[in-house]
């Protein structure tokens, strides 16, 4: 069953009618009384209508109505049946209470309100008991305010917090599909070029060299089971990451510099000449850095092998205090305009997010491409 919502302006307009009742009916039941306390008793009540509007304004107009009317009630004839709350005043210091105000606004309201409040008891020379309970209403009226502006502010907070873990949580889900995607790019790229390669180079191999074919075949084969392995890792945490409520997905251990001769074996089983130099002492890396720079030097031979025509491709790894510099460079063709492609901007991303540069020059021949990786 649907529950049914209450408008604000039906609350208010109900609060308004019953302060109304209770205020006007003393002025003119039992004892009719003069026209003008009968108008300050309709200011007393009739403008809590608006006072979520305008509550200063709507405060200030009833406390001077009530203030008026209780130093002018000693002159009127039953002026003990005139009233016994001011509920206006009540309602509108609830109101005040609760709404978010400055601290300049609100202290001049309470101000306000203690002034009209002492004006109205010793002008009119009213006994103790009459300050105790007026007192105690109007300090009661405030503090449920207080509590409803503190619940109000809780609930914002909460929703605030909730909308945030919302925002955090569906960056993670972007920020960890971009890797994915970055990662199948990678794999599918570099395994499927070295197939095609060694595929393409295969009939050559059989028909003239023999005795060689059956490491191309087993290149084929080599490379076709390391791209599954690493897509099964990858679409494994793919699956995990979009099941419903379920943990966050545990990574599968991805290749680092630790797996680059294995890539570079691979490399000249395509026909490259590849040789590494290493400069320097080398020492653990963050896993974010590890992988980046394997995928950097991955990418980098793909595209040699796909596109540039090389023959010869030489890795340089040069550790320093703070930095690792990572440089592939081939003797290609190169080119006179780069065009960054998905995995050159593949690669410029994973190098920003660990806080380091890439650089793409190209020469003639060739292509070079440095990036500078912080490991301090």
């Amino acid at each position: 069953m649907r529950a049914s919502i209450i408008s604000p302006s039906r609350v208010d307009a109900a609060i308004a009618a019953v302060v109304t009742v209770m205020t006007v009916t003393p002025v003119l039941v039992p004892y009719r009384q003069p026209w003008w306390a009968v108008a300050l008793a309709v200011l007393m009540s009739v403008p809590v209508l608006w006072r979520r509007r305008a509550v200063l304004s709507v405060g200030a107009v009833v406390g001077c109505a009530t203030t008026t009317l209780a130093i002018a009630a000693k002159s009127l004839p039953h002026s003990a049946t005139l009233m016994l709350l001011p509920y206006g005043v009540l309602v509108c210091t609830y109101t005040f209470a609760a709404a978010d105000l400055s601290r300049a606004w609100r202290a001049g309201g309470i101000a306000s309100l203690a002034v009209g409040v002492a004006v109205s008891l010793i002008v009119p020379h009213e006994n103790l008991e009459t300050y105790r309970y007026l007192a105690t209403a109007i300090v009661a009226a405030y503090a449920l305010g207080v509590g409803a502006r503190a619940r109000r502010a809780g609930r914002d907070a909460e929703r605030e917090r909730e909308a945030r873990i919302r925002e955090e949580r569906a960056a993670a889900v972007a920020r960890e599909r971009t890797r994915i995607a970055r990662d199948m790019h990678d794999i599918v790229t570099h395994s499927v070029g070295l197939m095609v390669i060694q595929a393409e180079t295969g009939p050559l191999v059989v028909r003239d060299h023999p005795d060689k074919a059956e490491a191309v075949f087993e290149a084929i084969a080599t490379a076709g089971r390391d791209a599954i392995g690493q897509l099964r890792l990858i679409l494994g945490a793919l699956r995990g990451s979009e099941a419903p409520g379920g943990p966050a997905p545990a990574r599968g251990p991805q290749p680092g510099l630790d797996a680059l001769p294995g890539l570079l074996d691979n490399a000249r089983r395509a026909g490259l000449d590849v040789s590494a130099d290493v400069r320097g002492e080398p020492r653990r890396l963050p896993s974010d850095v590890d992988i980046a720079a394997y995928r950097i030097v991955q990418e980098a031979l793909t595209n040699t092998i796909r596109h540039a025509g090389a023959s010869t491709v030489r890795i340089g790894l040069r550790w320093s205090g703070d930095t690792l510099d990572v440089e592939v460079a081939d003797d290609g063709r190169g080119a006179r305009e780069l065009r960054e492609g998905h995995g050159m901007i593949g690669m410029r991303e994973r190098v920003t997010a660990c806080g380091g540069r890439l650089v793409v020059r190209p020469g003639n021949p060739g292509l070079t491409v440095t990036a500078t990786l912080p490991i301090g």
